[in-house]
């Protein structure tokens, strides 16, 4: 699949931007191992530079395990994704929701009708590698990948998705998402789209630091991963401005 995309000067200035800023994160993480963490402020570089109130103390940072992520959602209804022992929780909104909920409805009636797999929610949890808990927005997950290509009755699978969609809030980092897309691909994605609903772009990655930005007049598709979707971006974002009658 080749994806095509058109840049104005402005958006070129945007992405420069944004690639130095996930460059300087992967340079930090890189540098800054979880024993030189000693500061909150190290701790919260290290995460992607999100905001203190996204991680929760208790248990202390460090110390976390997939039960107190679970144990937290059963009693407080509360989605907190685990990062090296350490609670981190999910960034969430309204419009962010709404585009994932149509996601999920276009993306699960393709892959429904041909039996390819399976498309999760927002609240669905996959341990991507011992001590660490992802939460994606959207996912897609082949038949392949499921034990005996059946539904896991965990309730945090093993198991990484084929594609990972992240629709991004406004508590979101440049820094927290090049450590997601790292963390999906490095256990087996072989795509993750970020969807932006301000800039109402979708960002096609196919590496963590390989992309092709699509724009609400353009086209996303499946590529080798779902060969035959299609889905006009402004069948996606049009959701957006739906209005009531009087």
């Amino acid at each position: 699949m080749q994806l095509h995309s058109t840049h104005t000067p402005h958006m070129r200035a945007l992405d420069m931007q944004e690639k130095t800023s996930e460059e300087e994160y992967f340079m930090t993480a890189a540098a800054t191992p979880i024993t030189a963490i000693i500061t909150l402020a190290d701790l919260l570089e290290q995460l992607g530079a999100i905001a203190p109130a996204r991680v929760r103390f208790h248990p202390v940072p460090g110390t976390a395990t997939e039960k107190d992520v679970l144990a937290i959602h059963d009693r407080e209804d509360r989605l907190y994704e685990l990062v090296d022992g350490v609670l981190v929780e999910k960034a969430m909104g309204f419009r962010e929701s709404l585009l994932a909920g149509m996601l999920i409805e276009i993306l699960r009636g393709f892959v429904r009708v041909r039996n390819l797999g399976l498309v999760t929610a927002p609240d669905g949890m996959m341990r991507l590698a011992a001590g660490l808990v992802r939460i994606p927005d959207v996912a897609f997950i082949s038949w392949d990948r499921l034990p005996n290509r059946r539904v896991p009755t965990e309730p945090i699978p093993d198991v990484a998705p084929n594609l990972a969609v992240e629709v991004l809030s406004a508590g979101n980092t440049p820094g927290e998402m090049a450590r997601k897309r790292q963390d999906y691909f490095t256990t087996g994605a072989q795509v993750v789209w970020q969807v932006d609903p301000h800039a109402r772009t979708v960002q096609v990655f196919t590496a963590p630091e390989q992309s092709t930005v699509l724009h609400e007049t353009q086209t996303l598709e499946g590529g080798t991963v779902l060969p035959g979707f299609t889905l006009p971006l402004q069948e996606l974002f049009s959701e957006l401005d739906r209005q009531g009658e009087n």
